[in-house]
């Protein structure tokens, strides 16, 4: 598990401060990014305590058919600890709220990616959103170790606070690198034609601007060239209606509510199930 080291967080006056300053510099860029980050902050998606999946890291080896317990749970522990050792020793935080107000990846979404990049051997990966790089990394060391693979990664820096933009992608070693490809951009500008170029999508993990209209588009997106077998993560399903939605759309699709460890809530898994 990653340690936690987080910043004092700035005070409402200094958040509005930062948002002014950038508006002032690229209005453009902030104008377009305020309504989502609005958005983000308000919506709210219901899920009864019973749609929820305590045993959702046991569920998702059954869906990946895969042994459990997870015989690579012990490798993944040894590289949150050095991500959290790389972090700290650039002076920066880990954990929730140390990308700005944003948070790279808790525990159990770690997990959770981790073991569909080491048990579902994908040769491309996308995710949206960077931040340091937590998943970033932990995708790229699986696909290192098994040789083979590459990560597409979209990403917008943080369009509010300049400063926090060398920041971006700060877990990501050098040897990761050679198998990472960092497109900068929103999902909009970028994913069509990605999806265009890379012909398919084995694992796509959605960690940008956490809106349902955001959600599903990229959700939509990704499901049009995954094939069977093929592995979506959601970040903060309950902030917005759309992973509900897309699982209304795509029976297709195996899906998973489940809780963050810390209890600050929830992810989703969708899995394209094989045919018949």
């Amino acid at each position: 598990m990653v340690s936690e080291k987080t910043p004092e967080q700035p005070s409402r006056l200094v958040k509005i401060a930062q948002i002014a300053r950038a508006f002032a510099a690229e209005p453009l860029v902030v104008g377009r990014a305020l309504p989502g980050e609005y958005r983000q902050r308000h919506g709210h998606a219901q899920y009864a305590e019973s749609d929820i999946d305590a045993a959702w890291y046991e569920h998702l080896h059954q869906l990946l058919g895969v042994p459990w317990p997870c015989p690579m749970r012990d490798r993944l522990a040894e590289i949150l600890a050095d991500i959290s050792d790389l972090l700290i020793a650039q002076g920066l935080g880990t954990g929730r709220r140390t990308y700005g107000w944003y948070s790279d990846a808790e525990s159990s979404l770690c997990h959770a990616v981790w073991c569909a990049a080491v048990h579902n051997k994908p040769e491309v990966v996308v995710e949206t959103g960077v931040a340091h790089g937590v998943t970033s990394r932990i995708i790229l060391e699986a696909l290192l170790e098994r040789g083979e693979g590459r990560l597409w990664s979209i990403d917008l820096p943080h369009p509010l606070d300049r400063r926090l933009h060398s920041q971006t992608g700060a877990a990501v070693t050098e040897p990761c690198r050679e198998r990472w490809s960092y497109l900068k951009g929103t999902s909009r500008q970028r994913m069509p034609k990605l999806m265009t170029d890379v012909g398919h999508v084995d694992m796509f993990i959605h960690d940008s601007v956490h809106t349902a209209t955001n959600a599903l588009f990229e959700m939509e997106q990704a499901a049009s060239v995954m094939p069977a077998g093929g592995v979506m993560l959601v970040d903060d399903v309950g902030a917005h209606d759309g992973f509900a939605t897309f699982a209304r759309r795509h029976r297709d699709f195996k899906t998973i509510v489940c809780p963050a460890e810390d209890g600050m809530g929830e992810f989703g898994i969708a899995v394209r199930m094989l045919a018949g």
